[in-house]
Order: C-alpha cells, then sequence, then structure tokens
C-alpha cells in the first residue's frame, strides 16, 4: 500500500510521559553510537535478528532486553497492530541532522516506518518530497521512504523518536486509511497493565525472487521512471530479463541448484543496462533506473554477499 502524501499523520495519540519514563529507565549503556558514524545520531536496538543486541535487520526478529524494559512501548506496539521488524529508540543530538537521501533497496521496498517522538522541540524539523513538518511528543507518523528526505535538529536538547519498521497490519492498515481520508486523532492510549499479543516478522528476504516479484519490481520502478527514448530501449530489455526469470524459476524453483543460472541471467541484463545507459534514466525521485534496480533486485534475488541496508537511512 502507498501513501497518498510523503508524510502523514495517523489517528493516534500516545503519552508523552509513559513514553518518557520507559526512556529513562534504560541505562547510558543501552545507546549505541550509529554504525555509520554519522555525527549526533544513536540508537536504542528494540528489535533485532533473535533479539541480539545489533544493528542486522534481516532474519527472525525479537525483542531485545531494552524492549522488554519499556511497558509502554510494547503496548503502542500491540495498539498498531501490525508485524514488526528492525525497530529502535533513535537519538539526533542538537545542532545534528541527518543528510538528505532515499531509501532505496529491498528492505525499504518492503517496510513502512512508523515514528512516535518522544523527546523533541519546536526546532526540530523532517522533510520529505519537499514538505516539512515538526513531529510533536506522542503523535503518530508514517512516511514515504522513496522520497528525498532529511531531519535537522535545530533544538537545545537531544531528539528521541521511537521509529518502528514494519511491513503492515490489518490494523495499520486501517489507521492509514483513515489517515488519509482526514480523520482526527483519537483519544490517548493510557499506560496499562499489558501491552496484548506483538507479532514479529520471521520472514523478510527471498530465498531466491519469484518471476513474479522480479516483474513486480521492475513494472514498479519503470512507472517511476522518466519517459524518453533511453527508457524505451530499456524497458524491453528489462521485459526479456523478467520472462527469462520466470522460465528459469519453473525449471528451478529456489533449488540452489539453479543459482548458475540466475546469476548469469542478473550478470547479463547489468552488462545491457550499462550499455543503454540505463544510469542516465532518473526516477521521479531523482534515483537513477540502474541503481534502484540494482538494490531492489540484482543484490537480493539470489543468495550472495547480500549488503546491510544503507546505512545513511537513519531518521
Amino acid at each position: 500500500m502507498r501513501l497518498d502524501r510523503p508524510l502523514l499523520k495517523l489517528p493516534r495519540c500516545y503519552d508523552a510521559d509513559a513514553l518518557a519514563a520507559d526512556v529513562a529507565a534504560l541505562p547510558a549503556s543501552a545507546w549505541l553510537p550509529h554504525p555509520g558514524k554519522l555525527p549526533g545520531n544513536d540508537a536504542v536496538p528494540l528489535i533485532t535478528p533473535g533479539g541480539t543486541i545489533s544493528n542486522g535487520f534481516a532474519g527472525p526478529m525479537a525483542p531485545t532486553e531494552h524492549l522488554a524494559a519499556c511497558p509502554y512501548i510494547m503496548r503502542i506496539m500491540a495498539d498498531l497492530g501490525a508485524v514488526w521488524g528492525r525497530s529502535r529508540l533513535m537519538g539526533l543530538a542538537p545542532g545534528s541532522d541527518v543528510p538528505e537521501h532515499v531509501d532505496v533497496g529491498y528492505y525499504w521496498r518492503t517496510h513502512l516506518r512508523v515514528h512516535v517522538p518522544i523527546v523533541t522541540e519546536p526546532g526540530v524539523s523532517f522533510t520529505a518530497g519537499g514538505e516539512t513538518v515538526h513531529m510533536a511528543p506522542g503523535e503518530c507518523w508514517v512516511f514515504d521512504t522513496f522520497q528525498m528526505h532529511k531531519v535537522r535538529n535545530a533544538g537545545s536538547a537531544k531528539r528521541i523518536h521511537l521509529v518502528l519498521d514494519t511491513v503492515g497490519g490489518e490494523r495499520l492498515w486501517d489507521l492509514v486509511a483513515a489517515a488519509q481520508a482526514g480523520q482526527a486523532s483519537a483519544e490517548p492510549l493510557l499506560p496499562g497493565e499489558g501491552a496484548g499479543p506483538i507479532a514479529y516478522e520471521q520472514v523478510n528476504l527471498p530465498e531466491i525472487m519469484s518471476g513474479w516479484e522480479i516483474r513486480c519490481h521492475i513494472d514498479y520502478l519503470l512507472g517511476l521512471a522518466t519517459a524518453g527514448p533511453a527508457r524505451d530501449a530499456v524497458a524491453p530489455r528489462l521485459e526479456r530479463f523478467a520472462s527469462s526469470w520466470m522460465a528459469a524459476y519453473a525449471e528451478h524453483g529456489t533449488d540452489r541448484a539453479g543459482l548458475p543460472v540466475y546469476r548469469r541471467l542478473i550478470d547479463g541484463i547489468k552488462e545491457d543496462l550499462r550499455v543503454l545507459r540505463a544510469s542516465s534514466i532518473l526516477l521521479s525521485n531523482q534515483v537513477p533506473l540502474d541503481r534502484a534496480l540494482a538494490e531492489l533486485i540484482f543484490m537480493v534475488a539470489v543468495p550472495a554477499a547480500r549488503p546491510q541496508p544503507a546505512l545513511a537511512a537513519t531518521n
């Protein structure tokens, strides 16, 4: 489900004091520096692969010891009713920012990011798709990570947000639909005794990408690509690639004996895209088509050296 605007406030309202109490109860050692050394950025891992203290994003997800110490945050997760992936408390020091960027890779294609501000000031701004907002404590926001976005803390205190990544869920999609229809915020969710059931991702990467998924991603990116002769030349080659992958998948499926076939198809399309100058074709968010194809399909379609998602995508 795509959002109909870059930034969207959901009709939920949370108790900022209860959130702040959860954060204050955590030890200082819970805060880890940004893995990409982005100045002024740190985080507390709440949901990770296996519940370990890490920056991982792939594999069966579980709560860390820090989430277990945050009862109100767990109530919020249950209230939003989604299947949760990698999630964190994220800090941004005064005078710091998250530079403008687009989240392109497979992880960001499949996940929605939820922000619940905990500690913030009017000088903290969030910009996505040319729209800028200040997210107030206790509000609940989602945004389109495929748009150019950035964050700036021009305040005097560390900004702290609860940042939850999810593939979605029926309750969350209902809230998104209500927000897009203009529904106002609901009454605050009060602290309580228990959180209710919380679902965690168990599958978040394909073993080997199916032909139907390959075609889905190609159609999505071509729909965002700038029209012109270059796109017209690339589109038939991508159609041929998708059809060839479909045939290979029908023969081999997820059997690793088919890996040489899949890899030859990837090598061939990458070389042809270079010759066809796919790097000159820009998507609506100014990302080159060849980069988007690489990060969304070629680097993920088969098990190889699958990289972490771009660590600059921290906001």
